[in-house]
């Protein structure tokens, strides 16, 4: 039988890395082969026609030959590239965002179809939101208050939690990350090295305080499939609650905090 030396598959780009003069090498996520490394060679001369296939966070088909360090796009043809997320720099941070909890999370070569589809959707979700935000920016009358990031905000935190719980981490929100007893509803605790909230009990030696609403909010986006939660309209102390809980567990599972964090907080204004 004749040794296969090629193979197709469907990827979202990553991340990118200059080597040499022309080439660049990509890092690619894809839904049967995990994430992975290879080589799109001559990417960056003007002439390149894959150059405008491969980039950032763009959906594409590959044609992809074996090597013996790398692997070697030799085709590669867009399929989706989300364009309204590329003309708001706030909507492209978060899809950064993305691409780097995804790169910092999920090891070589392992596959995870859910994590992928997962990306997917929220890609899609980011590019709906930012063309709902430039058309309700177009629309605004002068000094009206215009709540700016609110929605998208919600995006970023339920990505967070499903992708915590696809990788086995799973945050503790209905039952008390120490002792187990169900959440009632009341004011909480919440302890990232714990794993989720706590209950008024165990609050007292490991967590600082987590409000009903943020609570409620929280276990609603970990239940809910992203096309059914409703519209909300919550108050900037709340979007704010609800970063601080999903970044703690971020940070104590990677033990690191993240480049796009501070991007982002400087280019978030809530109204």
């Amino acid at each position: 039988m004749r040794e296969q030396r090629s193979y197709s598959t469907e990827a979202i780009i990553l991340k990118r890395t200059d080597l040499g003069e022309a080439d660049r090498i990509l890092t690619l996520f894809t839904p049967t082969r995990g994430k992975y490394h290879a080589i799109a060679k001559g990417i960056r001369r003007p002439i390149s026609k894959k150059a405008g296939h491969v980039e950032l966070l763009k959906r594409s088909q590959l044609q992809v030959a074996l090597g013996r360090n790398l692997d070697i796009v030799t085709q590669a043809e867009g399929r989706e590239s989300f364009p309204h997320l590329r003309g708001e720099l706030w909507h492209m941070t978060c899809g950064y965002y993305l691409a780097e909890l995804i790169d910092r999370f999920l090891e070589e070569q392992t596959p995870h179809q859910d994590i992928y589809n997962l990306l997917l959707e929220t890609l899609r979700a980011l590019d709906r939101d930012a063309l709902d935000y430039r058309q309700r920016l177009a629309e605004a009358t002068p000094g009206s208050a215009l709540q700016q990031h609110g929605r998208t905000n919600l995006l970023l935190r339920y990505f967070e939690i499903h992708l915590l719980a696809a990788i086995g981490y799973e945050p503790a929100f209905r039952h008390c990350a120490h002792c187990g007893s169900e959440l009632q509803a009341v004011e909480n605790g919440f302890a990232p090295s714990l794993g989720g909230v706590l209950c008024p009990q165990c609050s007292r030696f490991w967590a600082y305080p987590l409000s009903l609403n943020a609570l409620k909010v929280l276990r609603l986006l970990q239940r809910s499939q992203w096309s059914d939660v409703p519209r909300l309209r919550l108050e900037a102390a709340l979007y704010h609650e609800l970063e601080k809980a999903m970044h703690g567990l971020l940070r104590f599972h990677l033990e690191r905090d993240l480049k796009s964090w501070s991007f982002l907080e400087m280019l978030d204004v809530r109204a």
